[in-house]
């Protein structure tokens, strides 16, 4: 299981972020019941979670102020972005692809967490989890040109590299544009990083070598989608302990 020492400081809250070996954090397990329902589809819609089990339909970000209630997302490349409160009394989680942070989808979360009058920004802190890394993230130049015309981003933290997405420098930055009083950046690449930690090659022989499940990664070894196996994917989330 994966922690930040950012969010293990609010005794209140429990969470993680999973990864191959445990696909959903041991400290969410025995919340599982109470997780709510939804379907993510790279979109900016939040849910404001008030009940176990709630059904939250399409939805990529949820908060909630209830104990025992967990709020959590799955990922392989995109960004999985706990957020608390320094109280631990509200938490709220967000999955954020490129789609998401191009379409403000933390922006969507933080002007909820306003209108909810759950305490100033400068009162949350924000931890970024594992995600495609902007040194193996290499997508089209027509993306780089849209995230160029659509975010007012310098060009060293959007794209570091030719044609490569650096999608965790881009969230930092929106949520410390934005006031957030504190943030960590878990910056291990979900493409690239073994498990014993280090940094392996875009294309390795063994799929287990690796510590994340990913979509990029496992396109490239299983080419044919007729006969590529379907990939489960690991889960992060929060939860206010009752």
């Amino acid at each position: 299981m994966i922690q930040s020492c950012l969010l293990s400081a609010i005794p209140s809250i429990a969470h993680g972020f999973g990864h191959r070996q445990m696909l959903t954090p041991e400290v969410l397990v025995e919340f599982e019941t109470a997780r709510p329902y939804k379907q993510q589809v790279h979109g900016t819609r939040i849910v404001t979670v008030e009940t176990p089990g709630q059904a939250c339909g399409h939805a990529d970000g949820f908060v909630t102020d209830r104990p025992g209630v967990p709020v959590s997302i799955v990922t392989a490349d995109c960004l999985p972005i706990l957020l608390a409160h320094r109280s631990g009394r509200y938490i709220g989680v967000l999955h954020a692809g490129w789609r998401g942070l191009m379409d403000g989808i933390i922006e969507r979360m933080l002007k909820q967490i306003t209108a909810l009058q759950w305490g100033e920004l400068s009162q949350w802190v924000a931890v970024v989890g594992p995600a495609a890394g902007a040194h193996a993230y290499q997508v089209s130049e027509a993306l780089i040109a849209q995230f160029r015309a659509r975010l007012d981003l310098p060009e060293a933290i959007m794209s570091p590299r030719p044609r490569h997405l650096a999608l965790g420098a881009i969230a930092c930055h929106k949520l410390e544009s934005a006031g957030i009083g504190e943030i960590a950046h878990i910056d291990q690449c979900t493409i690239t990083t073994l498990v014993d930690g280090s940094a392996g090659p875009r294309e390795g022989p063994d799929p287990d070598a690796y510590r994340f499940q990913s979509h990029r990664r496992h396109t490239l070894t299983h080419p044919d989608p007729e006969t590529r196996p379907k990939l489960p994917n690991q889960h992060s989330g929060l939860v206010i302990v009752p």
